[in-house]
C-alpha cells in the first residue's frame, strides 16, 4: 500500500530541506578559520634544520656570533613542503587561521580568508573565502609564472578584473627591461612544484 503523506508534512519535509541546504550554503560562503598545521617532533626538527641552513639563520639565539663570510652550493637550494610552509604561517598569529597554501604539480595555490568591512555596503563584517592558483616551473632555461586565476566562494574573477592577466606568464611578458620579473628572471637557476613540496634553486 503506498503511503500518502499530507500537505503539512510534504511543507515539513520541504523546510527541512531548505534549512539544511541553506546550512551548507551558509557555511561555504562564510567559512570558518582554518586549522594551523602542527607538525611532528620529526617534521619540526626538520623544519628547524633547514631554517638553520638559510642565509640569516632562521636560528633561536637572540645573539649574532661573529663569522668569516663563506658560500656552499647547498644554501642556493630552498626547499619545503607543504605541510612546512603552512606550519610557518601558523606561526602568525595574524595568518594562522586565515591563510592556506597547497601545492600540486606545477601548482601553487592559497585561499585566504577576508573580512568585511564593517562600512561596506553589503555583507558588513562577514568572513570571505578567496581562491587563487599560481602556475610555477622551469622552461627553456627561465622560470614561469602564471597567474591561473582568483576566485571567491568559488566563483572565478573575470580575466578583465585581473588587469588581463589571467592565464599569462608573468615573466615573459614583464621580464623586459630592468624590473622585478627581469630580476627575478636572471637569479633563478630552476623552480619544481610537485605535490606537497617546493623547491627553488638560486644563480650564483
Amino acid at each position: 500500500m503506498t503511503r500518502r503523506f499530507s500537505g503539512w508534512q510534504i511543507a515539513f519535509f520541504i523546510l527541512l530541506v531548505i534549512v539544511i541546504a541553506g546550512f551548507f550554503t551558509y557555511r561555504s560562503l562564510f567559512p570558518s578559520a582554518f586549522r594551523p598545521v602542527e607538525l611532528s617532533e620529526r617534521e619540526q626538527a626538520r623544519l628547524d634544520a633547514k631554517l638553520e641552513s638559510l642565509p640569516g639563520g632562521g636560528g633561536r639565539s637572540a645573539r649574532l656570533e661573529p663569522e668569516p663570510y663563506r658560500e656552499n652550493a647547498a644554501s642556493r637550494e630552498i626547499n619545503f613542503t607543504e605541510r612546512e610552509l603552512n606550519s610557518l604561517l601558523a606561526s602568525s598569529p595574524e595568518m594562522a587561521e586565515r591563510f592556506a597554501i597547497d601545492l600540486s604539480n606545477n601548482l601553487a595555490s592559497a585561499k585566504l580568508l577576508v573580512d568585511v568591512p564593517p562600512d561596506f555596503p553589503f555583507l558588513a563584517g562577514k568572513t570571505i573565502a578567496i581562491n587563487a592558483g599560481l602556475e610555477l616551473s622551469y622552461e627553456r632555461g627561465q622560470p614561469i609564472v602564471v597567474l591561473r586565476g582568483v576566485s571567491v566562494w568559488g566563483v572565478p574573477i573575470p580575466s578583465a578584473w585581473l588587469g588581463g592577466l589571467r592565464n599569462v606568464d608573468l615573466v615573459q611578458e614583464f621580464g623586459g627591461g630592468q624590473g622585478f620579473w627581469s630580476a627575478f628572471s636572471d637569479g633563478v637557476d630552476s623552480i619544481q612544484v610537485t605535490d606537497g613540496e617546493l623547491q627553488i634553486v638560486l644563480k650564483e
